[in-house]
Order: C-alpha cells, then structure tokens, then sequence
C-alpha cells in the first residue's frame, strides 16, 4: 500500500503545480503582449522558465493517475460503482465550479481591465472553435469526464469483441508486454511522444513552447489534448495492470531526469524559452514536436519513480495535503488574480511580490479546507468521505 501513498503524493503535486504555474503569470513578460489584465510591473525571465517547465508535464501526469487510480477503483469496487464515484467527485464539484469559481474568476479580471483601461482580455481562441464555452482552470474535470467516457466505452466494446472471440486473455498480455517494454526501456518514451507530437505538428494554432494547447475555451477539446491526455489515462490504466512497473520506474527515475532534462534543454535551443516563439520549418518543427513530448513522458516518469523511491511509507502530512489538494486547486485562481492584481503596480522586486501570491495562494485555501471543508459535505464530495474531527486519512481512489 506505500506505493499508493507516493502516487498520492505525485497526484497531489500535478495539482499544487498548477497553483505555482497561475502565480507566474503575471510576472511573464509575454502577458502584456498577448492582452493579459494582470500584468506585473517587474517581469521575470526565471518564472518564464518554470512556468515552460511546469506546463511539459503537469497535466499528463496527472491524467496518468488519474487512469492508474481509476483502475484500482474499478476492480475494487465495479464500474457501477467507479461512475457513481465519479460523477460525486469530478462531474459535481465541475458544475458548481461553473457556477460559483468561474464567474468570479471573470469578474476580477474584467474589473482589473477597466481599472487599466485595457480592452477585455480574450484568449487565444482558434477561429471557428465549436461549442464555445468557458471553462477556465476547470477544463481538466471536463476532459477527465469525456475520457471516463471514452475509454470506458471502447473498453466494453473491447472485452465484448475479445470475449466472444476467445481472444481476451492473449490480447490483454501483448497489451502488458508493449506497456512494460515501453515503461522499462527509456527508448520507449520516442514511441509513447510518437502520437501526441504527431497531432502537435499538424495543429496549426499550436503555441510550442506551450505543449498541448489548453482546451479551456470549449466543450470541444482540440485533437492534440484529446490525442495527450487520453493516451496518458491510458497508460496510467494500463500500469496499474503491472504494479511491478512502479518499482522499475523506482529503479530508473534518475536516467529519465537526466534524460528529460537533455530533451528539455535541446527544445530550449531550438525554439528558446519565448512563449511566442514560432518554429516554421516542416523537419524543425517535428523535431522539436518529438523532443518535446519525449521530455514530458521522461518527467512523468522520473517524478513517479522518485516518488514511489523515497517515500515508500505513508506520510501524514503528505496524506493530508492529498487531500487538500483537490480542493486548494478548484478555488484557488481568482484568489491568485486577485493578489497579483494588488501588488501588480508595487515597487518592489518580482521575487518578493511572486513569493507573497505564492504563499497566500496556497495558506489561504489549505486553511479553507482545514475549517470549511473537510469535515463538511464538502469534504466528502471531494474526497469520498467526511472525515471527523479527528479522523485519520485512507488511501486514495
């Protein structure tokens, strides 16, 4: 059970990640010239970096737990039971969140516009985009559901076929062969980058610095992110058939670090850390496409075998703070906004006001979760269960 509690935690810092990733924006220099409200007087070329680094990895690593978890669920308890789950745990708090946080996250940013006299900020939205809606931070809810969907619809369609043909049992081991080979061998993360940086070279409005676009601005996400994020779930899924590939990944953390890092520095000398940059050459762009996507599975892969390497036992802090994690990332972007639009305009170095955002953006919801939700029906939408006052922490689902 040690290894639960280490993807507990490499689950809960994809999320902590995100709030790090909003409280770099306004100090990066490439908001004024995209129309950005909030915009830093004291811009910061190291935030620019991290910020570069965070996006490679952060969501597909939490669509590969989200699939590895998923699994555990569904062979514990049926997926009968998996989709009542879900739709308590990702489907509700994703409605109320439309309804209370995203309304409130447009507000201080219109209101912050009128005060700059700045024209209202739009997004990079592709024309013609379909379904057009506003999901803000919370479009990693509204995947997750069609990808819920998706693969759990071609998954009966597979075991329906395979059945009556005898063939399931054979294919399910090809299928456990190809995952721990391409876990097992760091060769294998040019074959999983294939798909992702495949779609990436043929979508034109494709920001590459950025990685998958961001799919916040309709109810119909662009192919990469469908392409990414499903192909992410799928592994995670598929890795929890083998549970002796979290040891692998143990063993072989610090050869993806050292091999997503080289990868990480040639995308930085081919493309440099612009959030603008633009690569126009047809074997250029592969290249980088490749290199790119390969980086982030190394990522993926360092940080869940460092994890499940050093911290093996369970951690009640961590554990906690797994917990809070969920809850600390729906609410925590106006709140992010509404701090770097106060000290926006102070006169002090980016370091300090980018710590003072940073700080309050994670106190402030941890100590929300501690009194208002844990212990309420809240706590038990998000996290499966209201805990008492006293209560101690269970494994995650």
């Amino acid at each position: 059970m040690g290894r639960f509690h280490a993807l507990d935690a490499v689950r809960a810092m994809a999320l902590l990640l995100g709030i790090v990733l909003h409280a770099c924006m306004s100090f990066l220099p490439a908001m004024r010239e995209i129309g950005f409200p909030v915009v830093d007087d004291s811009s910061s070329e190291v935030l620019n970096a991290l910020f570069l680094l965070i996006h490679m990895f952060r969501m597909p690593l939490f669509f590969v737990m989200a699939g590895y978890f998923a699994r555990l669920v569904v062979q514990r308890r049926g997926v009968a039971a998996f989709a009542r789950d879900r739709l308590l745990r990702i489907v509700r708090p994703l409605v109320l969140g439309w309804i209370v946080i995203v309304p409130l996250t447009g507000g201080i940013l219109y209101a912050v516009a009128q005060q700059e006299n700045k024209p209202l900020f739009h997004p990079n939205i592709p024309p013609g985009s379909a379904l057009q809606f506003p999901l803000a931070h919370l479009w990693f809810l509204y995947v997750l559901v069609l990808v819920y969907i998706g693969f759990m619809t071609l998954r009966w369609m597979s075991l329906l076929w395979l059945g009556r043909h005898d063939r399931l049992l054979p294919a399910l081991r090809k299928v456990d062969a190809v995952v721990h080979g391409l876990v097992a061998f760091p060769v294998g993360v040019l074959v999983l980058a294939a798909p992702l940086a495949f779609a990436l070279y043929h979508y034109e409005w494709w920001w590459v610095s950025l990685g998958i676009p961001t799919p916040d601005y309709s109810l119909l996400p662009n192919p990469p992110a469908l392409v990414g994020y499903g192909l992410a779930f799928t592994l995670g899924w598929s890795m929890q058939r083998q549970p002796g590939l979290l040891l692998t990944l143990a063993r072989l953390w610090l050869d993806y670090l050292l091999l997503g890092s080289t990868l990480t520095f040639a995308c930085v000398a081919i493309a440099g850390t612009s959030m603008a940059a633009v690569i126009t050459g047809p074997a250029e762009r592969m290249v980088y496409a490749l290199c790119y996507c390969a980086a982030s599975w190394c990522w993926i892969f360092a940080l869940t075998g460092a994890a499940v390497r050093f911290m093996p036992q369970e951690n009640l802090r961590w554990r906690y703070l797994a917990d809070a994690s969920y809850w600390m990332y729906l609410v925590h972007l106006p709140l992010v906004f509404a701090l770097q639009a106060l000290v926006m305009h102070w006169p002090l170095h980016w370091s300090l006001k980018f710590a003072g955002v940073l700080i309050l953006a994670l106190a402030l919801p941890l100590l929300s979760y501690k009194h208002l939700v844990r212990h309420t029906w809240l706590g038990k939408m998000l996290n499966g269960r209201r805990y008492p006052a006293n209560g101690a922490a269970v494994p995650a689902q």
